[in-house]
């Protein structure tokens, strides 16, 4: 299974330092985490940041601490440490390359939550275009399976002619269509 912390919107460096050793405990336990993946609060749309009750998420300093403490932290348990292009932007990820990831994750297709939030990232990110991402910032791209594993060379190959997705639309309607759910729920 995959773990993941969403930082930088109420707690603080040390509760995200506590949850490491808890991850690393955890994995010790079961062996069943294939990878950790930090996300970045997304603060632009978030009814808890609009209400005033959160921050506008964590800097890009704060951002590469904690990939790298979680590496530091976690090997040799838990070995693949994924920067988040989704909440981040892909350049912005790709530095994370250098402070201990090794995993920019998939290439995505209409992921829809970090959108709402207001992040202009998470439409799709093509393997070609992902692989120039990951070689500029000098590192060596590869596809794998969701466990890790090198996927058969006719899913690599259909990956690139894939049909461009396209655009999703998550204006103002939306948006209020689900503050509507979300106030009807008592949210």
């Amino acid at each position: 299974t995959t773990s993941t912390i969403m930082f930088g919107h109420v707690g603080s460096a040390q509760h995200w330092a506590a949850h490491l050793p808890q991850l690393r405990d955890l994995q010790a336990r079961t062996g069943g985490i294939t990878e950790f993946v930090p996300l970045p609060f997304v603060h632009m749309e978030s009814p808890i940041y609009l209400a005033g009750a959160a921050r506008r998420g964590p800097t890009l300093r704060e951002c590469v601490l904690l990939h790298a403490v979680a590496r530091l932290v976690l090997h040799p348990l838990i070995t693949n440490i994924q920067a988040s292009w989704v909440k981040m932007g892909p350049q912005q990820a790709a530095q994370l390359l250098a402070a201990g990831c090794n995993d920019m994750g998939g290439s995505i297709m209409n992921e829809s939550i970090t959108r709402a939030a207001g992040a202009s990232y998470g439409q799709e990110l093509p393997p070609h275009q992902m692989e120039q991402v990951i070689a500029a910032a000098g590192r060596r791209p590869r596809q794998r399976t969701t466990l890790y594993g090198t996927p058969p060379a006719s899913q690599t190959a259909a990956s690139y002619t894939a049909p461009e997705l396209q655009p999703l639309s998550m204006g103002s309607g939306w948006r209020k269509q689900q503050q509507q759910q979300q106030h009807a729920a008592g949210v």
